[in-house]
This record gives structure tokens, C-alpha cells and sequence, in this order.
């Protein structure tokens, strides 16, 4: 499933691609920024994570997961 969602944070607007898969029994979120960039983010209880190669600022993941629960895509664990 690909969703687009627009999250403004520190005065910047960003565009990303949302797709959400699953990976070894585990629900990930693939986020394509329109810059190119990528990171794999999932959830663990309440607190967003990211794979070790991927460079997200704690701020930027932490929005980039908060913008994703509150979203309406049904793909959001609580």
C-alpha cells in the first residue's frame, strides 16, 4: 500500500511516500522522500525506530511516525 503524506516540521514542508510492507513478520514502513532519500522506520509498543543505516534525525523520525499514526491509512499499529 503507497500513501503520499506532507509533514511540516522546523518551518520546512517535506513530501514523502509512504509504503507499507512486511519483513520477516515484522510491520516496516518504507519512506521515499522526493529528494531521493530513503529509510525503513517500524514500531516497536509506542516508539518509532529505524534500521542502523539509515540517518533520520530522533526529531524527523519521531514526526515522520507521529504523522503516520495520525494519519487516516489503516496501516498505523497503536
Amino acid at each position: 500500500m503507497r500513501y503520499m503524506l506532507e509533514l511540516t516540521l522546523n518551518g520546512y514542508k517535506q513530501v514523502f511516500e509512504v509504503i507499507a510492507e512486511t519483513l520477516k513478520n515484522w510491520k516496516v514502513w518504507k519512506v521515499r522522500f522526493m529528494d531521493g532519500g530513503e529509510a525503513v522506520l517500524f514500531k516497536c509498543g509506542s516508539i518509532w525506530m529505524q534500521r542502523n543505516e539509515d540517518d533520520l534525525d530522533r526529531e524527523l523520525l519521531n514526526a515522520i511516525g507521529e504523522k503516520i499514526d495520525h494519519s487516516n491509512l489503516g496501516i498505523a499499529l497503536s
